[in-house]
């Protein structure tokens, strides 16, 4: 009777992610900016909702890195739908900061940064791979600067292959260190999520080591 109440909070949970994701979903692939462009920047989020549900089902996710996610998948369908350096309210931002340019693309990148970092943290201490906290610290700030580094690449490449939208899937906007800044970004977003994150997340895996 007592775990009862738990598996019914679950499946509301359940419920809840799956309807915002759904409807952000369906949202975003309401007459997007740019279809290819959509594709491009909406893959992601589309691998990864049906990848943490199916770990959620067989081995169980964190509630922080479960709802993370979620707030990825938001952000990269938002900027799916607009492209990146159309986001109307970063181009707010940049009229009333006097900015140069639209930097909803740099939230994306300190959240590519965030939210693989809490991934692989939970990963490497279920699975127990590391003894020092310091040298898993140290994989993960590696593992989210390779990630970046290959999201970059993934980018220039898909924009070399298809020339159409191939500016608004980069989103440079003509800032030369735009790369280098996006992987800036990535890393702040990891530390970040390694400094303020981490009390909460121990917690909650010592939750799934209880039961």
């Amino acid at each position: 009777m007592s775990s009862y109440p738990s598996l019914k909070s679950q499946k509301n949970k359940l419920a809840l992610w799956l309807g915002i994701f759904l409807m952000l979903l369906f949202w975003s692939a309401s007459e997007p900016k740019d279809w290819p462009t959509w594709w491009m920047e909406a893959l992601p989020a589309l691998i990864g909702a049906p990848l943490v549900l199916y770990y959620r089902s067989k081995i169980g996710v964190t509630s922080l890195v479960y709802w993370l996610v979620l707030l990825h998948c938001t952000v990269l369908l938002i900027g799916a739908h607009y492209t990146y350096a159309e986001v109307p309210l970063f181009s707010d931002m940049e009229q009333w900061l006097s900015q140069a340019r639209n930097n909803y693309d740099k939230a994306g990148h300190f959240i590519q940064g965030l939210v693989p970092a809490m991934i692989a943290r939970e990963l490497l201490l279920r699975k127990k791979v590391f003894k020092s906290c310091a040298w898993m610290n140290f994989f993960i700030i590696c593992f989210v600067l390779a990630l970046s580094a290959s999201y970059e690449l993934i980018e220039w490449s898909a924009a070399m292959i298809s020339k159409t939208g191939a500016e608004a899937f980069l989103g440079t906007q003509g800032y030369e260190w735009d790369t280098q800044t996006d992987m800036l970004f990535a890393l702040i977003g990891g530390v970040i999520g390694l400094l303020f994150l981490t009390k909460m997340h121990n917690t909650q895996l010592r939750c799934f080591s209880n039961n």
